[in-house]
């Protein structure tokens, strides 16, 4: 509760803030004060032990559940602060307008001391705008200076749907003055510059913006197309101070022309592509306040996760669907007369801040991180986004591809040429494989190996109506190809590029483990050349012996994964998995035509198996039946060639197949559950696992909730393991009736959440750690560390296309030390029913 960090930073004899002081006596205070500071955002204070705790949010709070808001956790403010409303001069610390947007109180739900150290608050407020039940979230700290939080509303009748207005749009006035932020230093009675479109907001903008003023800019007629600056591959993120880091977009980069009362969007190549994005985009750019500028962004499209997504921008674009938009803008280049080239990339970004409206819909800011490179990159991975670019913050603007620039990413990424394709030998009319290449220096086009999975049912057939009017009869590339890289293949004339993600380069220079993100039409195929690191040049494959017939069937139709896109991701998560599904009875789903087709659980063996999956017998039955297991990474590959899309394992190994060695409860939110609960629910059941000796660890479920396994020795036999489950989750649910139920019954989980302990009885089973799930959109079950069980990560984040990003950079397996925590299952109490 000290506030020594608050006045450090400030001049009270130049700032009309509080000094203030602190207080032995709490109340329950909260406000919220918007802050035109150099980047406008709302400062979240509560207060807790004499002060106000506080947080900067960038975007605002929202009103919708779910979605999250990042909230960087600040210095402590004095109670006084909460009545503050007026100027900070320039110079001083936060210079800009306060505006107390919000006020009221706030009261927490449970208790509040112990919720803050856990780093999860759970409250309700009660404002002149606010009210309801809120959560604050600490992420993950992995050694950042800053602590960030995020921000999220709960489900209650305060919250709002997406299509409903946005409450920091509808209200954006102070409730004690009126004014909005613009006018907070003006005198009482003087009217407020209000946000919003036309000549109002072109005056106020004039007022404060003026780049001939910035040094480095200089006066000139607004330039032709400029070339974009391109970001150099590097192995590592750059350290040290004078670089930002922003996180790599998955879309097409646009330079936005605005001359004349008109927008214009064009491609890193020049081409004029501003029909193919829609009426809202260019709507919002035309009413910037501006008279003519050039800015520097790229359009996307987000995912479920929140994350872009390139073949959800791709099939938005061939649906002619245009709603889903943002365009993300991290330069300005040009603005009203002045050149911003020269100009120091701080200074151009602080410029595009104050162009951009805070209440945009379509248009993005690029939030920037002065952070450690390689702390922001671990973020960026382990979240499964494509990387990050670093950007020197003094340097002017370079059209070209240098080293103020440059990008890494979590997996390889690269645009590739498309020189021919192999027909898909399940679906007529379709492509099966792509066969790719890249140019050298001296012209010639070089092979590069298939790619067999990551286009959907329906691209596969696009991309053979489209390749097959460029059909040829010889060869684009570059020397004789082997027999073996030659058959079934049709040669096209080498003019399409198509964006992959791959794990590397074999030793022989071919793609390994690679997928198909989309076309690239904003790029010349002559223009696409091997981009390689040290990490990447060079890859030794794991050793395999089995071979995937009809390896082009797609099992995941949206998701575009195919058979050999399924083996691909088992090869990488492999010495991950196997400690799981090796040696262990199994339960399989099985979907030989794909989720589309029929699916049906098998535990015995089949005929046409592969041979390298074992049949074992249960030793309590007798007969024909014969259980299946697998022993090497062999036999995983003969599951995914048998249409395997779930494997779920016995808790138990062939060498005791009474004693089991892992228990796990499921966690199953019934309907109207938030996710935030099913958080809460999993800490629960860590701390009472505990209790009894065991030690939890965490997996997303590839479904709708979560997973909490524990490592047994195995000592104690099934119907001990179950009953000592069953009074775990019953416990639960007599000590929180409203939150918990035990029993399986639909009618009783409205509401609630299931803790499912009968996946702990003998010959029940739980989907493994890392397997995939035969649902929509490839999810997987992901084992994470309980720092990274957030809202930020939901139940099926991580897909079979999106692991590889994580995977390559986790420093650590979070579940390395699983065995070694294994422990005694002790006896459990049955709960005393109230």
């Amino acid at each position: 509760m000290s506030l020594q960090t608050y006045r450090k930073k400030r001049n009270f004899h130049g700032s009309p803030e509080p000094r203030g002081g602190e207080r032995a006596v709490s109340g329950n205070s909260f406000v919220i004060q918007k802050h035109a500071a150099r980047r406008l955002h709302y400062d979240f204070r509560l207060e807790m032990d004499g002060v106000l705790k506080s947080w900067a949010v960038t975007r605002g709070p929202s009103l919708v559940p779910g979605e999250k808001r990042l909230a960087v956790h600040v210095e402590d403010h004095p109670i006084e602060y909460g009545g503050f409303e007026g100027s900070i001069p320039k110079g001083h610390y936060g210079a800009g307008n306060v505006i107390i947007w919000d006020r009221g109180t706030w009261q927490p739900l449970g208790d509040m001391h112990k919720a803050y150290r856990k780093g999860h608050l759970e409250f309700e407020l009660d404002g002149e705008k606010l009210s309801g039940r809120w959560h604050l979230v600490r992420m993950a700290a992995n050694g950042e200076k800053r602590e960030n939080w995020l921000l999220i509303k709960g489900e209650d009748e305060a919250a709002r749907e997406e299509s409903d207005p946005d409450i920091i749009e509808e209200q954006p006035l102070s409730v004690v003055s009126g004014r909005d932020v613009d006018g907070a230093g003006d005198p009482p009675g003087k009217p407020s510059k209000a946000r919003g479109k036309g000549k109002n907001v072109q005056a106020a903008a004039e007022a404060v913006i003026d780049p001939a003023a910035v040094k480095g800019s200089r006066k000139a007629p607004i330039p032709d197309f400029i070339d974009p600056e391109l970001a150099t591959l590097v192995k590592a993120a750059p350290k040290g101070k004078h670089w930002l880091h922003e996180v790599k977009f998955d879309g097409y980069r646009l330079q936005a022309r605005f001359e004349g009362g008109k927008v214009r969007l064009l491609t890193r190549s020049g081409l004029d592509w501003t029909d193919r994005f829609g009426r809202p985009l260019v709507a919002e750019l035309e009413a910037l306040p501006v008279k003519s500028a050039i800015l520097d962004g790229e359009v996307v499209v987000e995912g479920q996760a929140g994350a872009s997504s390139f073949s959800q921008l791709q099939a938005d674009l061939s649906e002619g669907r245009s709603d889903r938009f943002l365009l993300y803008l991290f330069d300005l280049l040009y603005l009203d007369g002045a050149d911003l080239r020269g100009a120091k990339l701080t200074d151009r970004k602080s410029l595009l801040r104050l162009v951009l409206p805070a209440d945009a819909q379509t248009l993005r800011y690029s939030e920037d991180f002065a952070e450690s490179g390689e702390m922001v990159l671990r973020h960026a991975c382990r979240l499964s986004l494509e990387g990050i670019v670093s950007k020197r913050a003094d340097a002017p603007y370079r059209s070209g591809r240098g080293r103020d620039w440059v990008k890494s990413k979590c997996s390889a990424r690269q645009e590739l040429v498309i020189g021919g394709y192999v027909p898909s030998s399940v679906t007529r009319g379709a492509i099966g494989s792509l066969v790719m290449g890249h140019y050298d220096e001296k012209g010639r086009l070089s092979h590069a190996g298939r790619v067999g999975t990551g286009y959907s049912a329906t691209v596969a057939k696009q991309l053979y109506r489209t390749l097959s009017a460029l059909q040829q009869e010889e060869s684009p590339f570059t020397g004789r190809l082997s027999a073996t890289e030659r058959r079934d293949v049709v040669f096209v004339r080498p003019e399409l590029v198509a964006e992959i993600e791959f794990r590397g380069w074999t030793a022989d220079a071919h793609l390994r483990h690679a997928s198909f993100r989309g076309l690239r039409e904003d790029k010349a195929a002559r223009e696409v050349v091997q981009e390689t690191t040290a990490e990447n040049a060079k890859d030794t494959p794991p050793k395999r012996s089995v071979a995937l017939t009809h390896a082009d069937r797609i099992y995941w139709p949206e998701a575009g994964v195919t058979k050999a896109g399924l083996a691909d991701y088992y090869l990488q998560v492999w010495p991950f998995m196997a400690p799981f599904i090796v040696h262990r009875p199994l339960a399989l789903l099985r979907c030989p035509e794909g989720i589309s087709g029929s699916c049906f659980f098998q535990k015995h063996v089949w005929r046409g198996m592969r041979k390298e999956i074992r049949q074992v017998d249960d030793p309590k039955e007798s007969g024909d039946e014969h259980y299946v297991a697998i022993e090497d990474l062999d036999g995983l590959l003969g599951l995914v060639q048998g249409g395997v899309l779930e494997i779920h394992p016995w808790g138990s190994t062939l060498d005791a197949w009474e004693k089991p060695d892992m228990v796990n409860m499921d966690l199953d939110p019934g309907p109207d559950v938030s996710w935030e609960r099913v958080i809460e629910a999993a800490r629960e059941v860590r701390a009472r696992f505990a209790d009894i000796g065991l030690t939890g660890f965490v997996k997303t479920s590839g479904g709708k909730g979560l997973h909490i396994v524990a490592p047994l020795k195995p000592k104690t036999e099934w119907p001990d393991v179950k009953a000592a489950m069953k009074a775990v989750a019953e416990a639960m649910a007599a000590d929180s009736p409203e939150n918990y139920v035990a029993t399986v019954s639909k009618a009783k989980r409205k509401g609630k959440i299931l803790v499912d302990y009968l996946r702990n009885g003998r010959g029940a089973t739980a989907v493994a750690p890392y397997s995939s799930r035969a649902r929509e959109g490839a999810p997987v079950s992901m084992p994470l560390d309980w720092e990274e069980l957030t809202p930020a990560i939901g139940p099926a984040h991580f897909t079979v296309n999106n692991a590889s990003a994580r995977l390559s950079q986790l420093s650590a397996d979070p579940w390395k030390d699983f065995r070694a925590a294994e422990a005694v299952l002790k006896p459990v109490e049955p709960a005393r029913r109230r």
